[in-house]
């Protein structure tokens, strides 16, 4: 069972079946899939809403749907993703154990609010304080200069160990991916929540 998680401005959620709509609408906005290698069909879409729900169901975590508490509107997804030893991108990046990434996407409209940043600190402080994590790691593509600031915020470190990720067409302008890790002591050093 998932709980929630609170912010001060938003609830991190299981999903709901009414958040299908927004989220397909989201993913097919060019501007909000600039950072992916195309745009998804609402099919898709729903396909991948209802495998994020699963995950959460069979974990406890996962991609969170995120809401406004004050009007109770599904903004995005923030949340926790375990990538598997055994996958191509673990890999690829030469892990040899299950690895915790954090991800989030907002619809266009949300953006520069301040939104992601508040719904990642309260995944991660989940990550360290719940799951027990010692690192969290997030990875974009090297253009993606929005997602690395939200990263940067949240005192992630670029490892400099850039990458070509594996379901990226080889050479997309995409393909190169860059990769952020914050640790457990790190997270103490600095004194974040």
């Amino acid at each position: 069972m998932s709980k929630s998680i609170y912010t001060p401005r938003l609830k991190l959620r299981q999903w709901h079946m009414s958040d299908l709509k927004p989220f397909a609408q989201m993913n097919a906005d060019p501007e909000v899939m600039r950072y992916f290698p195309t745009v998804l069909t609402e099919s898709d879409s729903n396909a991948l809403g209802n495998k994020i729900q699963k995950l959460i169901d069979q974990k406890g975590y996962g991609f969170w749907g995120v809401e406004l508490l004050a009007t109770q509107e599904f903004i995005g997804f923030a949340g926790l993703n375990e990538i598997d030893s055994d996958s191509e991108l673990a890999k690829t990046l030469n892990m040899d154990k299950n690895f915790l990434e954090i991800g989030w996407r907002l619809a266009k409209k949300y953006w520069g609010k301040g939104y992601a940043s508040e719904a990642a600190k309260a995944v991660l402080d989940f990550a360290f304080n719940d799951l027990l994590a010692e690192s969290v790691y997030a990875f974009t593509a090297v253009v993606n200069q929005p997602s690395q600031k939200v990263m940067q915020r949240l005192g992630m470190v670029n490892t400099k160990q850039n990458f070509n990720h594996p379901k990226v067409k080889q050479g997309h302008e995409l393909e190169r991916h860059c990769l952020y890790c914050i640790n457990r002591d790190c997270r103490i050093e600095l004194n974040l929540p």
